[in-house]
């Protein structure tokens, strides 16, 4: 049973199996019908694979063909090629220019009106500016309340009220959830839309920058007075903003801030980026927060936008109460961003921080660490300004009365660094002669009460210890203070000290004689060697180490320098 047989026949072979022979057959047979169903399925799935491909091929080919077709179609359009698809959809020929870019993302800008205001403006004849030339570009009218009269906007342009409402969810209100496009057009109010190119213009320029540091771009308004490129340079350490103008005799001009009338791009996500995207005063709102970024705007010569209402304003009241308007939304603005003071092109100062009628910008200092240190600001530069004018007004004083007087503390040492009051300095502080007081109305009759002198300023007696102060007003109590000593052995002394480490008696030599300083603008008088009098004080090195006052709460970074 073993073996097998095999019978020719016809030259074939006939092989006959024995029982063990036959089930060894049928087990390879087996296995060699599962690797055939193996290798078929995968010479199917080639086969798939190769005709899915092939047909990809050809839809490929075929789109670029249309696309040429389209390209050619839509060069005549004032050379521009096909920038109709930069809005939407533009008729080129019967051909629909952009056609399948306005059913993939729809308009890539959003038009918004920020700046007008309610009892006069022209925000519908802007609308249906835009609306004629573009129907499908989505227009937003934005205020902070709903204007009263209300505005009769056409259809395709909406309202946006920026103040919440308890009856309304969250994203009615907010900008980010009313913009979708890709790019935002801020337009002031009076200005027409000529023809839809010149917003597709300002598309190619802001695509053609890549990113860089360029990230608005704008056109400029015909209006009375022509816009101006500024350079901004935003200092919030020391609560400042310069403008200066910025470098002229290029066509296409590259700055920092703009004034005046202009029309503005920026991407959508480049504006709800910023803290405050729809502020106003706009111009103002956008460049201090854009400068601060390292943002750029180019200021294209052409195209420009007309303006079809201006004056904007019928009458002088209106203007005058858009003015008042103006001038409020700017005080909010830098309240806000704080900033107190704008240093104007011209040089001139514009202040938004306290004066003679209002109180000081910071509140009562604890542990000798103004609160402004904590928010890595230093003194603003309205109440330096005051220091500065109040210091002048009582050196003076003691001058013409005849009172000897000298820099102390952190006053002589703004002097010896800098010739200027610390930047982070709150207080100035002179000692005095003790003997000399009577020498001087305005001191020598201080301990039946405090007065208010011709020029406003407030001299009383310190509750705190046995020394006199000088506030800037009533109201702001910004001072100057002095401290009375007296010689005893040779040795300046009090009867009474604070627990300032500077309070402390120090050899008269240093006031024999006393020397003019350069101090906050004017010639004071200070210690004859003062680099000794002041480590005699605060410790040796002082001078060239500048910390603040009480470094175990507050300590300065020393990379960063006066000057930066």
């Amino acid at each position: 049973m073993g073996e097998m047989a095999r019978i020719v026949c016809k030259h074939h072979y006939i092989t006959i199996f024995t029982s063990h022979s036959l089930s060894t057959l049928i087990y390879s047979w087996r296995i060699s019908f599962c690797q055939a169903l193996l290798s078929g399925a995968i010479v199917l799935n080639l086969l798939i694979l190769y005709y899915v491909s092939r047909a990809q091929q050809q839809m490929i080919e075929k789109s670029r063909e249309q696309g040429k077709g389209l390209k050619k179609a839509s060069l005549p359009v004032s050379g521009l090629g096909a920038m109709g698809s930069l809005l939407g959809g533009n008729m080129v020929g019967g051909i629909k220019v952009g056609a399948l870019d306005v059913n993939l993302r729809g308009p890539r800008v959003t038009i918004l009106v920020r700046e007008f205001e309610d009892f006069e403006n022209y925000v519908v004849d802007v609308a249906r500016s835009f609306l004629r030339q573009r129907p499908e570009v989505p227009f937003l009218a934005v205020s902070v309340t709903p204007p009263y009269p209300p505005l009769d906007l056409p259809e395709g342009a909406r309202l946006l009220v920026l103040s919440p409402s308890p009856d309304q969810p969250p994203q009615t209100h907010r900008p980010e959830f009313n913009v979708q496009t890709e790019f935002a057009l801020l337009v002031p109010d009076g200005l027409e839309l000529d023809h839809g190119r010149q917003v597709e213009r300002l598309i190619l320029e802001l695509e053609g920058e890549g990113g860089g540091p360029v990230r608005l771009v704008a056109a400029p308004v015909l209006a009375r007075s022509a816009v101006q490129c500024l350079q901004l340079r935003v200092n919030l350490r020391e609560w400042t903003a310069t403008y200066t103008p910025a470098a002229s005799g290029s066509s296409d001009r590259v700055c920092t801030a703009l004034q005046g009338d202009a029309v503005v791009l920026i991407r959508t996500e480049d504006l709800f980026n910023l803290s405050v995207p729809l502020g106003r005063p706009v111009m103002s709102s956008l460049f201090v927060q854009t400068s601060l970024r390292g943002w750029k705007v180019k200021l294209l010569e052409g195209p420009s936008f007309s303006a079809s209402h201006r004056p904007l304003f019928s009458s002088a009241h209106n203007q005058w109460k858009a003015d008042s308007r103006l001038k409020d939304a700017t005080n909010h603005l830098m309240h806000s961003f704080g900033i107190k003071r704008i240093v104007l092109p011209d040089g001139r100062d514009q202040w938004f921080g306290c004066s003679k009628e209002t109180p000081r910008c910071f509140g009562t200092v604890r542990d000798d660490t103004p609160e402004y240190l904590y928010l890595e600001r230093w003194t603003p530069p309205c109440c330096l300004r005051a220091l500065g004018e109040t210091t002048t007004y009582v050196i003076n004083i003691l001058e013409s009365s005849g009172v000897r007087y000298w820099l102390e503390g952190g006053s002589l040492l703004g002097a010896a660094r800098h010739q200027v009051i610390i930047p982070w300095d709150y207080d100035v502080d002179l000692g005095i002669y003790l003997e000399d007081v009577p020498n001087c109305d305005y001191l020598k009759n201080l301990d039946s009460g405090s007065l208010v002198d011709a020029n406003g300023y407030l001299w009383e007696r310190a509750v705190e210890a046995d020394f006199y102060r000088i506030q800037y007003s009533e109201a702001n109590h910004l001072h100057v203070d002095l401290w009375p000593f007296y010689p005893r052995n040779g040795v300046m002394t009090r009867d009474t000290w604070t627990e300032h480490k500077q309070d402390v008696e120090f050899p008269e030599h240093f006031l024999q004689p006393l020397v003019p300083v350069p101090f906050a603008g004017i010639t004071a008088y200070g210690p004859n060697n003062y680099r000794d009098f002041l480590e005699l004080k605060f410790g040796e090195g002082v001078i060239k180490n500048p910390q603040y006052p009480n470094p175990a709460k507050k300590r300065l970074d020393r990379s960063r320098t006066l000057g930066s």
